[in-house]
């Protein structure tokens, strides 16, 4: 009956690192993600997935209209598509170098 009682709370004991290991740190990085999503605003400076950086132009729903530069091109993104947001501190002109 005691080896039954050990291994029940051996099981228990597995699940509940199972949880703290996986299902806490999952539930921090979709709250980053979110806070992400809600600071993409006009004006800001973003890096998306592929690389590109530009500024964020126009906000829809799920899309983002981004300006590339030095070209000035304006692009169209889905929120997702988003790797990074800065503040507009970086100068157009650093961009235009690189």
């Amino acid at each position: 009956m005691d080896s039954n009682f050990a291994s029940i709370l051996m099981m228990v004991a597995i699940f509940a690192i199972f949880i703290v290991m996986m299902i806490i740190p999952q539930r921090k990085r979709k709250k980053q993600l979110q806070e992400l999503m809600e600071s993409i605003k006009p004006g800001k400076m973003v890096k998306t997935i592929g690389g590109l950086y530009g500024k964020v132009v126009a906000v829809k729903e799920d899309l983002v209209t981004i300006e590339a530069l030095p070209d000035k091109v304006r692009l169209v993104f889905t929120k997702g598509a988003i790797a990074s947001v800065e503040d507009s501190d970086v100068p157009e002109q650093e961009l235009e170098r690189k």
